[in-house]
């Protein structure tokens, strides 16, 4: 049995990130999965990015990302790109869309938002035809075969679903956390790269962190945006419009 650590959405919190490296360290996961949105919203988008590309094996791209590292007039855009710099943004341009493999039996496709974008958001409470299409391939897709596991990030609340004999799960939010005032990530245990039956486990973790010191950080930074961030940290309530 192998263990892999899925995060996602970290958003420029360095504070948020280090402490759940921590923890997966701590646990002995030594392989670990991002769903994207490494940067915006957060002060510490380039630190990161510099975290994220040491300790993580597989990386895909989310809409904060694909977003910062394209053109834009936005200052607050110009503002993390101007901290990321070149080099970051290349590789945030670089980024895969999905992240597919096979363990225990199932064939287990993540990506950050749908299968079909990095801006569809899809919440447990939508139809159920639509979370249902998230099993199902595009064209953006590594392969069309359909999943019978599927995670994403995105939407910064944690679930998981059974739903037509199929596995459907949202790994929650790193750094920006809207359900919940501390970290969220998902660990999958199994034979991995294995398409043989055998035990599948995914378990939830919650992680408290230091929130006041990364406001501090937010503060010391003169970001933009700054006080809606502040907010979503410490009250995990979302300020409306995109994540």
């Amino acid at each position: 049995m192998e263990t892999i650590a899925i995060i996602s959405d970290i958003h420029g919190n360095a504070t948020a990130l280090e402490t759940v490296l921590a923890d997966i360290r701590q646990r002995r996961i030594s392989r670990i999965f991002c769903l994207g949105d490494l940067v915006g919203k957060g002060p510490n988008s380039d630190w990161t990015v510099d975290l994220i590309r040491e300790h993580c094996e597989k990386v895909v791209r989310g809409n904060w990302d694909e977003f910062i590292a394209g053109d834009s007039e936005l200052e607050v855009i110009k503002w993390h790109q101007a901290l990321l710099g070149k080099e970051r943004l290349a590789y945030l341009s670089g980024l895969p869309f999905s992240i597919e493999f096979w363990m225990s039996g199932r064939y287990i496709r993540l990506f950050h938002a749908s299968p079909r974008s990095v801006n569809e958001r899809v919440q447990p409470w939508d139809d159920l035809e639509l979370r249902v299409s998230l099993f199902e391939p595009s064209e953006l897709c590594g392969s069309q075969l359909a999943a019978d596991v599927a995670g994403y990030g995105d939407i910064h609340g944690a679930y998981l679903q059974h739903l037509a004999g199929k596995t459907l799960f949202n790994a929650g939010s790193v750094g920006n956390p809207l359900d919940l005032t501390q970290a969220s990530y998902v660990i999958v245990e199994g034979n991995y790269g294995s398409g043989d039956p055998a035990p599948l486990n995914i378990q939830f973790v919650r992680v408290p962190y230091d929130i006041e010191r990364a406001v501090q950080q937010a503060v010391d930074s003169q970001m933009p945006h700054l006080e809606p961030y502040i907010k979503e940290l410490r009250t995990a309530e979302y300020r409306g419009k995109g994540q």
